[in-house]
């Protein structure tokens, strides 16, 4: 018996409504195994209404990735590689997604452009006798956005990302660490996609390092042929947080090493803005001059805690804020809390009063500065 739809002004059908809604709960709840039962349910059902639409449902299911095979929308039926020991998966295969773009400083910026600009006009490259860069080094501390924007490079290049913590990969037998990172850069050179080496001077330290054995110098060496060997197809990013412990040798085998400093003011207040939401104070500069030197992970984690607490106690996020803030002003200099002091009265978000209870900067200080800024 085919089941018997209602057909909205718009075309939409109660039916299509109802497994969108259950598709998307389930879809949320990152419950695969399941998404793929109801993709194949609904397949069946649009057999006789809708035959266009269950042909594409089961090439979907032929065809799509899974947390299992991540390259199989690209040929590869290939199942993640898996530690012989715990028989676990060795990488981190991350979903296709709309990924957010990340806060960059300009050179950075136009560094990782440059990268995506390159593979997506591979052809125009190629008229040239030119190929695009096969590898990137991102260097800098941690939760400056070296892994978000590689995530950002895969979702613009339309590729899977392929996540190797080598840090998570270190066997006490490093004979099999040197098997693991072979596998993983064995399959992901399959197909194409995006491999981050994540954590890189694990592996890749300074081989005249008298502290480090033999063996583990020579994973150094095995390492050095792997990404000599990268095909153009395909493109290996490595990150790290200590660039100074690499091997010398490592700097010269990426086409590319882009430096992520800890964000300036510009790209801060950017950020703010984002995490801050529809809860943004009027003038954001105050709140990145109390986090300046913080990293972009700092600052979001900062912002989301008093976010959290306001709406835990029925208060604004920006008190909170105001308050969590009191410790890192204690920290800052005389001319820095001012200027502070400054940004939250010349808006109208703070009194003189308030702003000297604040940042412990006299009335009489402000109310001068004030002056000689209207002069000038």
């Amino acid at each position: 018996m085919v089941e018997r739809t209602l057909v909205s002004p718009m075309g939409e059908t109660e039916t299509y409504e109802r497994d969108l809604v259950h598709l998307a709960r389930v879809a949320m709840a990152g419950r695969a195994q399941d998404v793929q039962t109801l993709v194949q349910r609904m397949a069946r059902r649009y057999q006789r209404s809708n035959e266009s639409l269950a042909g594409s449902l089961r090439e979907l299911l032929r065809s799509a990735p899974t947390a299992q095979t991540p390259l199989r929308g690209f040929g590869n039926t290939a199942s993640l590689p898996l530690d012989s020991d715990s028989r676990l998966p060795l990488i981190r295969a991350e979903q296709l997604g709309p990924a957010v773009r990340p806060v960059l400083a300009p050179p950075v910026r136009a560094a990782v452009e440059q990268l995506r600009d390159e593979h997506r006009s591979a052809d125009r490259l190629a008229r040239q006798g030119l190929t695009p860069s096969r590898t990137g080094l991102f260097t800098g501390p941690p939760g400056v956005g070296k892994t978000l924007a590689a995530r950002w490079l895969a979702d613009e290049l339309n590729l899977p990302l392929l996540v190797l913590d080598l840090s998570s990969v270190m066997s006490s037998y490093l004979g099999r660490t040197g098997g693991n990172i072979r596998k993983v850069l064995d399959y992901a050179k399959s197909s194409p996609s995006v491999l981050l080496l994540d954590e890189l001077d694990t592996v890749a330290k300074r081989r005249d390092d008298m502290a480090e054995v033999g063996e583990l110098k020579r994973l150094v060496t095995v390492l050095l042929q792997e990404i000599d060997d990268w095909p153009s197809g395909s493109l290996l990013l490595a990150a790290t947080n200590h660039a100074d412990l690499l091997d010398p040798a490592v700097w010269r085998r990426f086409d590319l090493v882009v430096k992520f400093p800890l964000p300036g003011p510009v790209e801060l207040e950017e950020a703010l803005l984002s995490y801050c939401g529809n809860e943004a104070p009027r003038n954001i500069a105050f709140l990145a001059r109390i986090l300046q030197g913080a990293s972009f992970a700092d600052a979001e984690r900062f912002v989301m805690t008093a976010r959290r607490k306001a709406a835990l106690g029925g208060e604004h996020t920006f008190d909170v804020l105001l308050n969590m803030g009191q410790e890192r002003l204690a920290q800052m200099n005389h001319v820095e809390r001012l200027q502070v002091a400054l940004d939250l009265v010349q808006d109208g978000s703070l009194s003189q009063r308030r702003a000297s209870e604040l940042t412990g900067v006299s009335r009489d200080t402000i109310r001068r500065k004030q002056r000689t800024d209207q002069e000038q």
